[in-house]
């Protein structure tokens, strides 16, 4: 297998790996948010999906897992700003 070294492929194998989280998890996400303790209840697999997205990466291809970290934020949390939450 190929390992991906474009910033663009990075990317959109990220937003695949945590939309299939978002996909599989939608009532620990729910949940997460509105007790703000969502990186808690998703530890597993976010660990699980972030060692997926290294292993798929060229070695000097996103050293500080930005990506992954942006579709974090961009999927999980931003998509999910309608829910009622103590932090916002």
């Amino acid at each position: 297998m190929k390992l991906i070294n474009s910033p663009e492929a990075a990317a959109r194998l990220a937003r695949t790996i945590v939309s299939d989280i978002a996909l599989y998890n939608r009532e620990k996400i729910l949940d997460g948010i509105k007790h703000d303790n969502i990186f808690d209840l998703l530890e597993k697999e976010l660990k699980e999906g972030l060692d997926l997205y290294r292993s798929r990466l060229a070695p000097e291809m996103d050293t500080t897992n930005s990506y992954y970290n942006r579709s974090i934020v961009d999927i999980l949390i931003k998509r999910n700003g309608n829910i009622e939450s103590e932090i916002w």
